[in-house]
This record gives structure tokens, sequence and C-alpha cells, in this order.
């Protein structure tokens, strides 16, 4: 959807979301991947999970945070209309090994781990992060950094969001 497309990437609770809303609030195009591009499936093949892999989804969280996916064809078709001058996908999925030589620069939101512990322990009981286990997975996720994307640009992300989005745009070279 942009001439310029941005990946912003980060486990849950930095401020992926919020970071989208407000690019959002200051006008410019953003795809909220985990809401528009998201479903669970097969990373590799990107066939979608049959209702017995989503009933261990229910109960295996790790197997749900590894089929977290996005939907390959539609970030393509996005990326291929230049109806805008720059788009930000944010959000996380774990197939984007097949899709991230389509985006100009890719973001990773980071922060220190006693921050990303208060986050997850402040989000709403609906979202990704609050029970024991997703909070476990959470933390190791950070800790490892196994599933986000190397060579990434690193955002520090514990500052104010507004200084956190300027960050993001004064590297993109877009300011409002």
């Amino acid at each position: 959807m942009g001439i310029k497309n941005y990946l912003i990437e980060g486990v849950s609770g930095t401020g992926k979301t919020s970071v989208a809303t407000g690019l959002q609030s200051r006008g410019h195009h953003v795809v909220h991947g985990d809401r528009e591009l998201a479903y669970q499936g097969d990373p590799r093949t990107g066939k979608p999970l049959d209702g017995n892999e989503h009933a261990r989804d229910a109960q295996d969280v790790a197997f749900g945070h590894r089929h977290h996916i996005w939907d390959v064809g539609r970030v393509r078709a996005l990326v291929a209309d230049h109806s805008r001058p720059i788009t930000f996908f944010c959000g996380g999925s774990r197939n984007f090994d097949r899709f991230i030589g389509l985006f100009d620069a890719v973001f990773v939101l980071d922060v220190d781990a006693e921050t990303l512990r208060e986050r997850l322990a402040s989000r709403p009981d609906d979202e990704f992060g609050t029970s024991p286990a997703e909070r476990d997975l959470v933390l190791r996720l950070h800790a490892t950094r196994e599933d986000i994307p190397k060579d990434a640009t690193v955002i520090d992300a514990t500052g104010p969001l507004a200084a956190v989005i300027d960050d993001i745009l004064s590297r993109c070279g877009a300011f409002d």
C-alpha cells in the first residue's frame, strides 16, 4: 500500500499496537497485521490449521504462537499497491521470513525485562500475555530473541510513545 513499506515487530507487550495506533493518529497508513492479516496456520506452507489443531492450540500456548502467521499473498498485494507514500505493517508473524524482503526496513521494538513484565501485568485479561503460560512464553522469547527478525533496527520502546514514534519516523525520513 505504500511506495515505502516498513515492518514493525517485537514480542507481545513491546508496544506494536500502541505504535500502530499512534502512527494512524498522525495520519500515516497502517496495517494492523495481527488484526488484518493473521490466522493460525503452518508457517512453511501457509495452510490454515484444521479443527483438531485448533483444539491443541487452545491448550498449548507455544504451539499457538508458532502457528500465528500472516497471509503472505495479502502482504505481497498490499506492498505492491503504491497508492500511498508510506505504509507501516505492525504486528508479529512466525512466517515473516516468507515476506520480510518486501520491506524497505524492519524495526523491532524492544524494552527491558522489567518494563515488559509491568506491561504484561497491566494488560486487559483478553490480550495475549496475561495468563501465566503466555507471560512465561513472552518473557522467554524476549530473553532469547529467537523469533524476531535478524538484522532489524532495534527501537528502544521504553520511553514515551510519542518519542518512540518520532524515532521510527526519523529513521524512515518521514516527518509529520
